[in-house]
């Protein structure tokens, strides 16, 4: 249980203390047995069970916590922007459609007004820092990184936050933060049910997409969005049905209070591809959505250099989002659609109306709010990016539509199929999320019939930005591949073949929570160990104690309020390679073990893994070389009427020289040896002579079926029975699989 002194700390709570962080210490007895046995049947759950319930617990609480932040986000405008600064953004359709206006009452207000939710943004980041910047990012690095790590206490201070930078008129959207506290939904969970670290990972990223799908009213287009957002270049799209189920959810609760509808557009009106000649003018859309996507990543980027100049104190981290949107402020003295969301102004370019816009107000548009987000959010404001990404590229589209309205042949008579169309092309490029996009305009707009030819715009704009390797996500990672746990995995590929236990080490000190700072430091220091696990008086999991959370403690503090209780954990059934991705995240170098009933099991290293995988690898190595250079491979399906089915290796009566390599086995790979049982549908690799090989066939293969006895020679009755055969052996029964293998 070694670690380098210093290693680097999981950004997202690795070494942390966060003794109000964990879900059980807030509950009583009672409620910890509930939430284990609830965990424990879930785990044991087939996967479309575990993942009706998980999804719709997640879905419905992030439901109700998008509301608790839009109906918030609602009251500060109520009581900051509007009154104090005299604006009125127009609304969207689902809000009522007001059409709102660009006078302004009281001007030189609005940088004191938009300021002073910076402000507060920034006071509220104090105290929890993960509520600064868009929060997206956020939810991204748990689902990477450590699926327990969101703190509960970061869902109010968020909204606190978001609604305060928002409300203000500070350029940011909700989706960001309705992201991240949907996601610390998951988080909580994980933690609340002791879900395996695959499963909590889900259940964060499943919260992520709900969340937007939930603000945006478009549950289809934020299931695809959980899938598609993780990387830059890949997707999982294995979690598009737990996250259907989690949207769809969120979206019936989040519509029982807001009402259902699409956010924006008009139902009833729909658009039909009719001029081929039409898609050259989409074509150009897709590129200036590219050029201006691009200017929104590299403002963001410019921003968030300056800002960090500030240093990290305190007053930088108040400073810089207090500076930002006072800017934002000044900047929308001369262009009020800058301010807050900016969906109303959306829903405005949708229509005829915006004719009734300056040219250049319609002109300039896309570039000020580029430039307004850019110091909102980049400065370490709390809000979104994805609805001024919308705002942006709405824009781009109607102003193009003004320019070639009476000098292009086939044109919409309408500018909707083009600002539709920018909305997709601007933000699904940028944020490298082009088919969720697409879909979550077309359901924000009721505009299914644009997809098809906007498809063409889609593509060409994310192209554009992909060549320069852009994302308007940091947190992104570029594809599976680029997991650190991906890479550790391919370095060591035979941990698909292990589970934890046969790793694991046993813990050389496991701390009680009443043990005082002082004895904890002296006991890891008589060890030289880099830290241990902390259990409760019934010997249950708690947390981890490093040696960096004694520093400063107390001396009699015990380590039960010190250690960090949102650690990442592995189980001993978990597969090695699992268990590797949970190492990597955790950044301490070891993680405890525990089983069913959260006991400390054992402690698993880097060190144990490349053992065991060393091992693994001797040991194939001498079985291969056993088959001689003849062999041939042999790939086959364990029939449950074959002669090896049920059987132990050992005792399976393979002809010499023949090799059984590996048997597959679901999703698990075995690594066979003389104890290990096939079962029926195990596909099993085998290097076989060319002498044995109808031999081994005939092992693998069923027995041929009985001919039915004929009538007797005089016609009265059947024949005699067959003869037995000199082995006397009869065709097996049923096969029944009948446990792990042993080794």
């Amino acid at each position: 249980m070694t670690t380098p002194a210093g290693a680097p700390k999981d950004r997202l709570g690795a070494g942390r203390s966060s003794g109000s962080g964990s879900a059980l210490s807030e509950l009583g007895p009672r409620g910890r047995a509930l939430a284990a046995s609830l965990g424990a049947a879930l785990k044991d759950a087939p996967y479309v069970v575990r993942w009706l319930v998980l999804g719709a617990i997640v879905g419905a609480s992030a439901g109700l916590v998008v509301v608790a932040f839009v109906r918030t986000i609602g009251v500060a405008d109520q009581h900051l922007l509007a009154p104090l600064a005299g604006y009125h953004a127009p609304s969207t359709y689902a809000n009522g459609g007001q059409p709102g206006s660009l006078h302004l009452v009281r001007p030189w207000a609005l940088p004191l007004v938009v300021g002073l939710g910076g402000l507060l943004g920034g006071v509220i980041g104090l105290v929890v820092p993960e509520v600064r910047g868009s929060g997206t990012d956020e939810a991204l690095r748990a689902v990477h990184e450590n699926p327990r790590a969101l703190r509960l206490r970061s869902i109010p201070a968020k909204i606190l936050a978001s609604a305060c930078t928002i409300g203000s008129g500070g350029s940011g959207g909700p989706e960001g933060p309705s992201a991240q506290v949907a996601a610390a939904v998951g988080s909580w969970l994980t933690r609340l049910l002791d879900l395996a670290q695959t499963d909590g990972r889900v259940a964060v990223a499943i919260g992520l997409g709900s969340g937007i799908g939930c603000v945006f009213r478009a549950p289809l287009g934020g299931a695809l969005l959980s899938a598609e957002i993780l990387y830059r270049q890949d997707a999982e799209m294995e979690l598009v049905v737990p996250s259907a189920i989690a949207s769809i959810v969120g979206y019936t609760v989040f519509g029982a209070f807001q009402g259902f509808g699409p956010l924006l557009g008009f139902p009833g009106q729909s658009y039909v591809f009719r001029h081929p000649l039409n898609l050259l003018w989409f074509a150009v859309i897709g590129v200036l959505a590219a050029a201006l996507g691009t200017a929104y990543i590299a403002s963001l980027s410019l921003v968030r250099r300056l800002a960090a100049r500030l240093g990290p104190s305190r007053v930088a981290r108040v400073l810089g989002p207090t500076l930002g949107a006072a800017a934002t402020g000044a900047l929308a003295v001369g262009m009020p659609g800058v301010l807050g969301a900016g969906d109303g102004w959306a829903q405005r370019a949708l229509g005829i109306g915006v004719l009734a816009l300056p040219l250049w107000f319609v002109l300039l548009m896309p570039l000020a709010k580029v430039a307004a987000t850019a110091l909102t959010v980049g400065s370490g404001g709390s809000g979104g990016l994805f609805s001024p990404g919308m705002v942006i590229g709405a824009f781009t589209g109607a102003a193009t539509w003004r320019l070639l309205r009476h000098l292009a042949p086939g044109l919409a008579h309408d500018p909707a199929p083009f600002v539709i169309v920018g909305m997709m092309c601007c933000l699904g490029a940028a944020a490298r999320v082009p088919l969720a996009i697409t879909v979550m305009v077309a359901e924000m707009t009721s505009s299914v019939g644009v997809v098809a030819p906007a498809l063409l715009a889609v593509g060409l704009a994310t192209l554009l930005i992909r060549q320069l390797d852009l994302s308007l996500i940091d947190a992104q990672l570029g594809s599976r591949d680029d997991l650190p746990a991906r890479r550790l995995a391919t370095a060591l590929p035979l941990l698909e073949t292990q589970r934890v236990d046969d790793c694991l080490q046993p813990p050389s000190l496991v701390l009680p929570g009443s043990t005082t700072a002082t004895q904890a430091r002296a006991a890891l220091a008589d060890q030289h160990l880099p830290g241990a696990p902390v259990v409760d008086e019934q010997g249950r999991f708690v947390g981890v104690l490093d040696l960096a959370q004694l520093e400063e403690a107390e001396p009699e503090t015990p380590v039960g309020r010190l250690c960090d209780r949102q650690a990442v954990t592995t189980a001993p059934e978990t597969r090695a390679a699992l268990a590797a991705a949970s190492l990597v995240n955790a950044g301490r170098g070891w993680l405890p073990v525990l089983d069913r009933h959260r006991r400390v099991q054992g402690i698993l290293t880097a060190g144990d893994l490349v053992r065991a995988s060393r091992h693994v690898v001797l040991q194939s190595l001498r079985r291969a070389a056993s088959a001689g250079p003849a062999a041939a491979t042999l790939d086959a399906e364990i029939h449950p009427h074959s002669p090896l089915c049920d059987r132990r290796l050992a005792d399976a009566g393979l002809p010499p020289g023949v090799v059984l390599v590996a048997v597959s086995r679901g999703p698990e790979v075995v690594v066979p040896d003389g104890q290990t049982v096939l079962r029926a549908g195990d596909l099993v690799s085998l290097l076989v002579p060319q002498a044995a090989r109808q031999q081994v066939q005939a092992l693998l293969d069923p027995p041929e079926p009985e001919e039915p006895a004929g009538p007797s020679e005089d016609g009265r009755g059947p024949g005699p029975e067959p003869a037995a055969s000199a082995e006397g052996a009869s065709a097996p029964g049923p096969c029944h699989g009948n446990g792990r293998p042993g080794g």
